[in-house]
């Protein structure tokens, strides 16, 4: 398929579903839903997984926004990203990616991401690009995905393809190989997209997601005492929300260095409180003497399955969701 450098006015009144619209402030993103094997057919479209920052970036005349999914304006936060998006043949757009940081086997990995976010410039980040959802005075939610690809894709060919701005590639059909393969070299999953389907702000299972290991945001309720010694804390007590009431998941020990236990733990006392945030207090043991906190922070945990009493084992620690409100945080299961 033929890739353009500069897409002039005439290919978008031709382009199926795009109406003319003025530049949104925002549009809420579409999100993919979990399921247990990824969809068969040709008709689906499979992209890698990405374990990063979902964000919207607009483009207005060389002012370059970042937001992330609940319209938190992350703009001063990827510079080096904005500079390279200043360079794109685009007046106006919306794009819709990852910001990520890559590991030493060009994975995406969070903890990573989170490092990186904590330090000054920002040179390791890329943002990864797979959907566009407005360009030059054209709304384009109503285009089918391959569409919209295409276009992406010739608009992220006219950037320096050695900086931080970069296409979301896909394979059509053969879901369950893709996945497998995934899988096999450390990915975190796939997401699967309907190659018809038009862009909605909602979750309606045109995206579908599959996970290689099990991974979630979850809220922080309160914190243990290390009995070995460790400074900050012991475990991290976490719960997710079931019609509208926080109920207890577990805790996690583990992915934590040093320093980033005495930082959580200085973010924790900030958030103090007398009781539990639960509905009901958990009796698990060694919670008897727990420091409770209100549920403000979401951390990110991967975890190996959920017990029968809705607990997760061998939880480890990703790092914090900046991105993500905790009321919106809901125990993920396909």
């Amino acid at each position: 398929m033929e890739l353009f450098r500069v897409i002039n006015k005439s290919n978008l009144t031709k382009l199926n579903g795009a109406r003319r619209a003025a530049l949104p402030d925002f549009i809420a993103p579409q999100l993919a839903t979990l399921v247990k094997e990824p969809p068969a057919g040709n008709e689906w479209l499979h992209e890698l997984k990405l374990d990063g920052y979902r964000m919207l970036c607009r483009i207005d005349s060389g002012e370059v926004r970042f937001w992330s999914r609940n319209r938190i304006d992350w703009s001063a936060k990827f510079p080096g990203i904005a500079r390279a998006i200043k360079a794109i043949a685009v007046t106006t757009a919306i794009l819709d990616g990852e910001v990520v940081v890559m590991d030493s086997r060009g994975r995406t990995s969070f903890q990573k991401l989170q490092q990186a976010m904590g330090k000054r410039g920002d040179t390791k980040f890329i943002f990864e690009v797979f959907d566009l959802i407005y360009l030059d005075g054209f709304n384009l939610t109503g285009t089918p995905l391959t569409e919209r690809k295409r276009l992406l894709k010739g608009l992220i060919a006219s950037a320096d393809g050695s900086g931080p701005l970069r296409y979301s590639d896909h394979i059509e059909g053969t879901g369950a190989e893709v996945f497998k393969q995934a899988c096999k070299k450390g990915i975190e999953g796939i997401v699967s997209k309907l190659a018809a389907s038009t862009y909605a702000s909602a979750r309606n299972g045109n995206w579908q997601k599959v996970k290689c290991s099990k991974q979630q945001e979850f809220v922080i309720a309160g914190y243990t005492t290390s009995k070995k010694g460790l400074p900050g804390f012991g475990s991290l007590i976490l719960g997710v929300y079931e019609k509208g009431n926080l109920v207890y998941t577990g805790r996690v020990g583990t992915g934590f260095s040093l320093k980033k236990r005495v930082e959580l733990k200085e973010k924790l006392d900030k958030i103090a409180r007398e009781t539990a945030p639960f509905a009901v207090e958990p009796r698990a043991p060694g919670l008897g003497a727990a420091h409770w906190v209100s549920p403000r922070l979401v951390a990110e945990v991967t975890f190996t399955e959920w017990t029968s009493d809705g607990a997760i084992r061998h939880p480890s620690f990703q790092g914090l969701r900046e991105d993500k409100r905790p009321e919106d945080v809901h125990r993920e299961l396909p």
